[in-house]
């Protein structure tokens, strides 16, 4: 199975070549884990227990306690008396040395080496292992613990069963891909201070609290205490008690908000600052679309409820976290369906005539759904089984979707989504589980906000006006409203244009960040529109901003507004030398350094995201572009063919490389991997068109006048298309073959002189 970062490669590989992808993060100092949050410091849990001794003992029970902790005697679930596992060919151990504890597995070198374990990380339904490296570094070991069989499986097995993991590849448990310090500490730790040094690689990462404590949601509690210890009249008014976050009289899309910093897949800007203002201050999290999530936006990968949720109907009216997870334990405050009951009529909902299912206690064959899982009797009858299906990660970990959505199997063919029905009913098909929806409901079931926006998505018609009906709906969710705004910067056009103009001042920061996002600078006037969007007073949407005036050559712009570009860049550069422990970063510093003009900078870079994983395409094909751009080809060929090499879906690469060997003159080699892009690559009629000039050059003349022809019935109106077959025709002399398409030529521009002149000129070829 591969990478799904590789999939976004390909896919986003010519919006990285022309522009900067946002993976933005701010670089911050740190020291020994003190809080610079206003003049409030940290004072650990064990403060809150004299007043919140209910919370906190609810908090004791809770993920949030164990998410790491020392490796002790009881902290530690697996099984180290001399237990082994067999994985890979290899013999994995696990043993004890008096009070400490120790595996033997393949190390940084691919040999079998002895490690001691120095803290656990989570507790159920696994428990997983930290081990300390070289340079600061703590790496998650791939050795786990089913807290639920009880026994020891490997993560490379559960997650990546068809990919083989060993000491080379990123995903190995002693590389970057399985490091603690970047990818897991700030969401299972309080107050957490990576201390990355993109210099030295190295880390001095720092905590206040080791696993997630109260004031890893409330903030630095020192004030609270200090107002908690005035008389009670002597306590000021509209403080919000002291305490920085404010976590009670909140809207819910505040409140979701706070639990985003974790519950979502996103990429975070800096060290967690507690006194944001905007969520896109902090983090920009994942719009919930393809290869993440499904196409439907349904989960797919590891996506943390966030994007999930926020499409939700729940959400859209005013549902939030803490109406059905008590905060502090984290457990659901009601059982099964009454859980539900709270809003939902029970005489409507939890019924037989809403569901279909047997109650629990009545006779019925059970199921086994698609992930293995048995299912009685009854279990049809539970709400969450049909509107919150979900999937495994991390081989073990059952997680539900929160977009809450009624099933809609008579989609999933056509759209390549999962549904509940199927999900459970795995014997079945999408088209019996259809035919029970209409015989139970008819065929007049809304579709959810997701299945709308997709089937639009997939859709041949009127796609553009769609969209826009999405993007102007303010009763879809932002986050959705976005996803509609990604899909129609796809297709960059003056009518498209106009839209995105229209949401750049949206009142939601969401989806300005997303017009800006998906803007292209075609004219003076836009370069005015972003720099006004250099004040906006959300940072992601400044960053884009900014990004997009990095790659324009003598920006004419003030002084002072030039002064105010530089500074942003800088903090986004900054930004991206936070995260220069990952690809990503790396990456998007090449890109900027390129937009800048600063060559070896970009290099360097590039170089440095493929040393971290040498196996990231985006890396290599920026690299291969711009070693094209500045002449050295012979190393620019050579990339692509890694990447074509190591995967042979990498269609457009293989056009990349057919065009750069042409241009070193190697014309041969190059039309045959444009043939082979041509072949999976169709509906790009470009590819097609430079294969028919290079074929004409070769004189392949039959294969060259049969591209051509082939690109004209695909885009029949096209003014380049059509001069480029006429202009064939008539270096052949082939006057006749070439008058319809003159004719065409004419219809397209009957009052242009020159369509009039080249008119008269077949004719009186052919007289």
């Amino acid at each position: 199975m591969k990478r799904n970062w590789k999939i976004a490669g390909l896919l986003a590989t010519l919006l990285l070549v022309l522009s900067v992808p946002l993976y933005i993060m701010k670089h911050m100092s740190t020291e020994n884990g003190v809080s610079e949050t206003a003049s409030a410091t940290f004072t650990g849990s064990n403060s809150c227990i004299e007043c919140h001794k209910l919370a906190y003992d609810l908090w004791l029970q809770s993920d949030h306690y164990f998410a790491m902790d020392t490796a002790s005697e009881t902290s530690v679930l697996g099984d180290f008396n001399d237990a082994e596992l067999e994985f890979n060919g290899l013999t994995h151990k696990f043993y004890r040395k008096d009070d400490k504890f120790f595996v033997m597995t393949d190390g940084p070198d691919g040999s079998m080496q002895e490690f001691e374990v120095q803290y656990t990380f989570g507790a159920w339904p696994l428990q997983q292992y930290l081990v300390p490296l070289d340079g600061g570094r703590l790496q998650t070991l791939a050795l786990s613990w089913d807290t639920i069989t009880k026994s020891w499986y490997h993560m490379a097995e559960a997650v990546y069963p068809d990919e083989r993991v060993d000491h080379t590849n990123w995903l190995h448990w002693t590389n970057q891909a399985q490091n603690w310090n970047g990818m897991c500490a700030d969401c299972h730790s309080t107050n957490l201070k990576k201390g990355f040094d993109p210099l030295t690689k190295t880390y001095h990462t720092t905590w206040s609290e080791i696993n997630v404590g109260c004031e890893a949601c409330h903030g630095p509690s020192s004030e609270h205490l200090k107002w908690a210890n005035l008389p009670e009249l002597a306590r000021p008014a509209n403080t919000n008690f002291g305490l920085v976050v404010q976590t009670s009289n909140i809207e819910n899309t505040r409140y979701v908000d706070l639990c985003a910093r974790c519950h979502t897949r996103r990429a975070v800007f800096e060290d967690y600052n507690f006194e944001w203002h905007d969520l896109l201050d902090q983090m920009v999290p994942e719009l919930p679309r393809e290869p993440f999530y499904f196409t439907d936006g349904q989960i797919l990968e590891e996506d943390y409820v966030f994007g999930s949720f926020t499409q939700s109907k729940m959400y859209m009216n005013d549902v939030m976290c803490n109406d059905c997870h008590n905060v502090h334990s984290g457990k659901l405050i009601l059982d099964g369906n009454a859980l539900c009951l709270q809003c939902h009529r029970a005489d409507e909902y939890d019924t037989y005539n809403h569901h279909f299912h047997k109650q629990v206690g009545e006779e019925g064959k059970p199921v086994v759904s698609a992930f293995g899982d048995t299912y009685q009797a009854g279990d049809g009858a539970s709400c969450i089984n049909c509107h919150m299906p979900g999937r495994y990660y991390m081989g073990v970990d059952y997680r539900r979707d929160h977009s809450f959505r009624i099933p809609r199997p008579e989609l999933s063919d056509d759209l390549g989504t999962p549904n509940a029905c199927t999900y459970c009913h795995a014997d079945q098909s999408n088209q019996w589980a259809s035919n029970k929806m209409k015989e139970w409901y008819g065929s007049s079931a809304k579709q959810h906000f997701g299945s709308y926006l997709a089937s639009v998505v997939s859709s041949q018609e009127h796609v553009t006006d769609k969209l826009k009906e999405i993007i102007n709906n303010e009763l879809f969710p932002p986050i959705t409203r976005a996803v509609a705004i990604s899909e129609l910067g796809n297709e960059f056009s003056d009518e498209n244009k106009k839209i995105l103009v229209s949401k750049i001042h949206d009142p939601e920061s969401f989806i300005r960040y997303a017009a800006i996002r998906n803007y292209n600078v075609t004219e003076e006037n836009d370069i005015k529109l972003l720099v006004s969007l250099l004040n906006d007073p959300v940072r992601a949407v400044r960053f884009e901003a900014a990004l997009a005036l990095s790659g324009i050559p003598d920006i004419p712009i003030s002084e002072n507004e030039k002064k105010l570009l530089q500074k942003i860049l800088n903090e986004y550069e900054g930004a991206l030398m936070y995260s220069a422990d990952f690809t990503a970063s790396r990456l998007n510093l090449g890109n900027l350094y390129r937009n800048l003009g600063d060559t070896d900078k970009a290099i360097e870079q590039y170089k440095e995201a493929i040393l971290i994983d040498n196996e990231f395409y985006p890396a290599k094909i920026n690299l291969a572009m711009l070693y094209n751009q500045i002449g050295e080809n012979e190393q620019a060929e050579k990339l692509f063919k890694e990447v074509i090499a190591d995967g042979p879906d990498q269609h457009y690469q293989k056009y990349s490389l057919g065009l750069l060997l042409a241009e070193m003159g190697r014309y041969e080699e190059a039309v045959s991997y444009l043939e082979d892009a041509s072949v999976y690559l169709e509906e790009n009629t470009r590819i097609k068109f430079n294969l028919a000039k290079l074929q004409e050059f070769l004189k392949n003349d039959e294969a060259a006048e049969a591209n051509y022809i082939m690109i004209l019935e695909q885009e029949p109106e096209s003014p380049e298309y059509l001069i480029a077959i006429v202009e064939y025709y008539f270096k052949k002399q082939n006057y006749q073959k070439a008058k319809p398409y003159v004719i065409r030529i004419n219809n397209l521009f009957p009052d242009d002189p020159q369509s009039i002149e080249l008119l008269e000129f077949v004719n009186s070829k052919l007289e």
